[in-house]
């Protein structure tokens, strides 16, 4: 027997920030969380398990949009249809969320009450199903202290929205401890909150955070998912994670400290871009590169960097969208080139430190960045291109090493 476990569905999210990404696939990106969801149930009756358990977070926020409480009733009669059981609690996200409060969901869908826990138990499937709704958006108790006790004969599963123990980047909610967990006696622990993928083993016990279903920005990176259980009995016999996500974010750090130039530094990329494509089947692939450049092509990119970064961008999309660049950043971290006159360098070195140090020098290069904001406005990557990053008093550091590259490039010979 076969359970399907997801959770952190966000439907319709936005994408944070699209807006400034010029060409970017915006069908395929706005319509991901949608996709995502569909292919966890395309799974599920594929697959034909017996229940689909969601551990929270459907909606994101206080999004109150009636097309994704449609989109959302489509899918459950779909599970429907196919004899599929659904069990969910509703997280965070979901308790502050107007579709939940209208929501009527069909009769093969129950949600766990948020007013105490409670069991679901289906002994024609074998299995039991414990768990809690949040109330409201802020649930600073332990939930799972309160849960029912396993029923015997049964695969008993935890349904919890939680932050477990702490995880980095995540609000504290519900917090509760590993060992809590194990001592429930419950087989298996399905849980919400957490956006990355994590398996537990304890005691017998498999305890699980399947990761939200699919990436919403280049924070989120990496296989996204649901989780396919199987058990015989009251025994967990198989769990795998399913990759569903349509759109799949990377960071990529390329190494092309060695580059002649520019056409050098984009080979690299290519290659590395390449090792992406490889693992690519029907998915976007959104990457982030850093790279780091010798100083001749870190010198040649900043003379012309929106042409070089428009040729980079065309390059990688081969005719396709199975590869989009969400940002590149080039830096140079290797040494100085040597050769150059050590007194020209010295008192270049000398003279921007000084620009750097000194208020007045400092006053200066801030209305430079004034400047820079009027003219680029809210056309921000254009800035970045500059060398203006974050547009703020950071931006001083950026750009006067981008001048030493530059000079230093010069004095070095021809780079």
């Amino acid at each position: 027997m076969k359970l399907l476990h997801c959770a952190d569905l966000h439907l319709d999210s936005p994408m944070r920030g699209l807006a400034r990404y010029d060409g970017a696939p915006l069908d395929v990106l706005r319509g991901a969380t949608r996709r995502a969801f569909e292919r966890a149930v395309d799974l599920a009756v594929d697959e034909r398990v017996g229940v689909v358990v969601v551990a929270g977070d459907l909606y994101d926020g206080d999004r109150d949009d009636f097309q994704t409480a449609v989109f959302l009733q489509r899918q459950l009669h779909r599970l429907r249809d196919a004899g599929i059981r659904v069990v969910l609690v509703y997280g965070n996200h979901d308790a502050e969320n107007e579709i939940t409060k209208r929501l009527s969901v069909p009769a093969n869908t129950h949600v766990l009450a948020s007013a105490a826990p409670e069991s679901v138990v289906f002994d024609d499937l074998g299995i039991a199903f414990h768990g809690q709704s949040y109330r409201t958006r802020t649930v600073d108790e332990d939930l799972s202290a309160h849960y029912p006790g396993p029923v015997p004969g049964l695969l008993n599963v935890g349904v919890l929205h939680t932050s477990l123990d702490g995880r980095p980047g995540h609000a504290r909610y519900a917090p509760c401890t590993v060992d809590g967990l194990v001592r429930r006696g419950y087989q298996y622990w399905a849980l919400g909150h957490v956006h990355q993928r994590e398996q537990l083993e304890r005691d017998g016990v498999t305890i699980v955070f399947p990761g939200n279903l699919c990436g919403r920005d280049v924070g989120e990176p990496g296989s996204k998912g649901a989780t396919l259980l199987e058990y015989d009995g009251d025994q967990v016999t198989a769990v795998r994670h399913h990759d569903l996500a349509p759109v799949r974010w990377h960071h990529l750090a390329v190494d092309a400290h060695d580059a002649a130039g520019v056409a050098d530094l984009s080979a690299a990329v290519m290659g590395r871009l390449e090792e992406v494509r490889d693992v690519s089947s029907g998915t976007l692939d959104a990457v982030r590169l850093t790279i780091t450049a010798s100083p001749r092509a870190f010198a040649q990119w900043l003379r012309d960097a929106e042409q070089c970064e428009l040729q980079l961008r065309a390059d990688s999309a081969g005719g396709d969208t199975e590869v989009w660049l969400e940002r590149i950043d080039v830096r140079q971290v290797a040494p100085p080139r040597p050769g150059a006159p050590d007194d020209a360098r010295a008192a270049i070195a000398e003279s921007l430190a000084a620009l750097q140090a000194g208020e007045d020098g400092t006053r200066r290069v801030a209305e430079l960045l004034t400047g820079v904001r009027s003219r680029f406005g809210a056309e921000r990557e254009a800035a970045v291109r500059l060398g203006a990053l974050g547009l703020d008093d950071t931006s001083v550091t950026t750009l006067l090493e981008a001048t030493r590259v530059l000079l230093d490039a010069e004095l070095g010979g021809g780079a």
